[in-house]
């Protein structure tokens, strides 16, 4: 599945502006400095928005295409915001099998938004992964730590109602 760039306007604080800059000249000249820095900046802002990876490139004097590279190869980085409601539909086997697709296709018709994209108000954020590790309850959904089992289509708004209040 390939990663999607955030479509919502980047802002960050200077706080955080200042940390990513510690973290850069703390990196620089390192060997290898690419990763702990992208590490580093997922950690101040949560996820890697383009600007941060300009940041960390111009700052390491590596090529933007590289910082890029790393950040879209290892699935532990995010270029999308999470939203306060973050929401994980299992696509693994079992889960697929009975409909999870169906439970996806329903979540992205009502919230707007495709995997891997985060509503405009921050709300919600939508994450299809593979095992959830809940395979006898399939097909499974998490909002934030809340496990959801035995899902059709039709439970969902009610659902995600709950989390919108």
């Amino acid at each position: 599945m390939q990663k999607r760039i955030s479509s919502l306007p980047f802002h960050d604080t200077a706080e955080q502006a200042q940390k990513l800059e510690e973290v850069i000249q703390s990196l620089r000249g390192q060997a290898g400095a690419v990763m702990p820095a992208l590490h580093q900046a997922q950690e101040i802002y949560g996820y890697l928005p383009l600007e941060v990876q300009k940041k960390i490139a111009d700052g390491l004097d590596v090529p933007l295409e590289e910082v890029y590279g790393v950040s879209t190869f290892y699935s532990q980085f995010s270029l999308t915001p999470k939203g306060r409601h973050h929401i994980s539909v299992c696509l693994g086997t079992a889960c697929y099998v009975k409909g999870s697709d169906k439970v996806l296709d329903r979540i992205t018709q009502k919230l707007g938004i495709g995997p891997e994209e985060c509503t405009e108000d921050g709300l919600f954020s939508l994450t299809a992964c593979r095992c959830i590790g809940a395979c006898g309850l399939a097909p499974v959904m998490m909002i934030n730590e809340d496990v959801y089992g035995r899902l059709a289509p039709e439970d969902v708004d009610g659902i995600l109602d709950k989390y919108a209040e």
